[in-house]
């Protein structure tokens, strides 16, 4: 029996080309940090860990709360307790609530925006506050270990004074 070394090869190429294709496409595919960050995310927990170990959940068992990074660089936070009292005053509360009444209302919320990178070698977000509800905080950046598992994504912060902040989100469907 004579075999043609030219279709041989020819056949041999194809199935190698055949073989490598799917290879191809899916690194292709493969997104970059800061690809896989951008959307809106809804908050699953809070965790933090002081200094001395000690734990607390400082929005509750059930927070509420958003993370949205869109892929111009721009960022929105919001992050609250579900069941905050409300205001005595039913109408114009705003205008008549109480010191007392907004101090228990600001602890229980969280908000800033501005600007947010990554730093792709070290899988870090940074944030940098433009404005947060904390007026202390405007101009503050916030550097945030990143993990991603599917849906999940959580942030890890190290303070400077010690402890650990650990906030998992969901990807918003």
């Amino acid at each position: 029996m004579h075999r043609h070394p030219a279709r041989v090869m020819t056949i041999i190429a194809l199935l190698c080309f055949g073989l490598l294709l799917p290879l191809g496409g899916a690194l292709a595919q493969q997104k970059t940090l800061k690809e896989q960050l951008v959307g809106a995310w809804t908050l699953v927990s809070i965790d933090s860990t002081a200094p001395d170990g000690t734990k607390q959940q400082p929005y509750g068992a059930n927070p509420k709360g958003i993370l949205i990074l869109d892929i111009g660089g721009q960022y929105a936070l919001v992050t609250g307790i579900p069941d905050r009292p409300k205001f005595k005053a039913t109408s114009n509360a705003r205008s008549v609530a109480t010191a007392e009444e907004w101090a228990v209302a600001a602890r229980g919320f969280s908000a800033n925006f501005g600007t947010w990178s990554v730093n792709e070698a070290d899988k870090t977000l940074i944030r940098k506050y433009e404005i947060a509800l904390i007026p202390n905080n405007d101009g503050m950046e916030l550097k945030a270990s990143v993990s991603l598992t599917g849906d999940a994504l959580k942030l890890t912060v190290t303070p400077a004074a010690g402890g650990r902040f650990e906030t998992v989100y969901r990807q918003a469907k």
